[in-house]
């Protein structure tokens, strides 16, 4: 059982990285947090697994406490109905982010989460089921239904909130690029719809919008 004392030795040291320059930064992404995540990944390294203090943690609803949370928890003791609460909790785009790639993504309950999220009315919740979509349609495509994802997108991204958008899109660029038979039409579908694509991209960089990113990993790979 965790102490308080640790609880509170932790909190303090959280607060001793708190740098006002990097919150203000962060702000502008929507997260409110000023804690340099290589010093918050070092803390984590030191702490190791601590499934015990991370629920505490999470429960502060710090947002640099969170994401120590999720870097020290152990993903599979999480179960179905802690995680959809706690996703629902996480409103700081990185600690979403990380709570869905560091934690669900691990857990068994992945695909059950997935299919409840994807339709909820909830874009940010929305947006994590496409994540995991995204994930599937990489590495688990057996059994997902490509056209009728396509059919999706291609009837609500283009008006889909930001969040949910960029999740939807990200799909369209991974059956684009890892399904052959179906990048004639997630091309298609990229150029009409022109989702993100004056999306200011920096120099080196792979553009988000869905063709200049297919064309681009498929190229990549020799164009397979």
């Amino acid at each position: 059982m965790v102490t308080e004392a640790t609880i509170d030795a932790v909190m303090a040291e959280l607060g001793t990285l708190e740098d006002p320059k990097m919150r203000e930064a962060n702000r502008k992404r929507g997260d409110d947090h000023g804690v340099n995540l290589s010093a918050l990944r070092a803390v984590a390294r030191r702490l190791k697994t601590q499934h015990s203090l991370a629920v505490d943690l999470w429960a502060t609803d710090d947002t640099a406490a969170r994401l120590l949370a999720v870097l020290i928890c152990r993903p599979k003791a999480f179960g179905r109905q802690e995680l959809d609460a706690m996703l629902r909790q996480a409103r700081a785009p990185k600690v979403h982010d990380w709570l869905v790639n560091y934690v669900v993504k691990k857990s068994q309950h992945a695909e059950e989460l997935r299919v409840a999220w994807t339709d909820d009315p909830d874009q940010v919740v929305a947006s994590a089921g496409w994540a995991l979509t995204t994930e599937r349609v990489a590495k688990k495509p057996e059994g997902l239904d490509l056209p009728g994802l396509l059919d999706t997108i291609e009837a609500e991204m283009k008006d889909a909130p930001d969040r949910l958008q960029w999740a939807m899109n990200h799909t369209l660029a991974q059956i684009g690029i890892e399904h052959a038979d179906h990048r004639a039409r997630a091309l298609d579908i990229g150029e009409r719809l022109e989702v993100l694509k004056d999306y200011p991209t920096p120099p080196n960089c792979t553009s988000p919008f869905a063709p200049a990113w297919i064309n681009e990993m498929v190229s990549r790979r020799g164009g397979a």
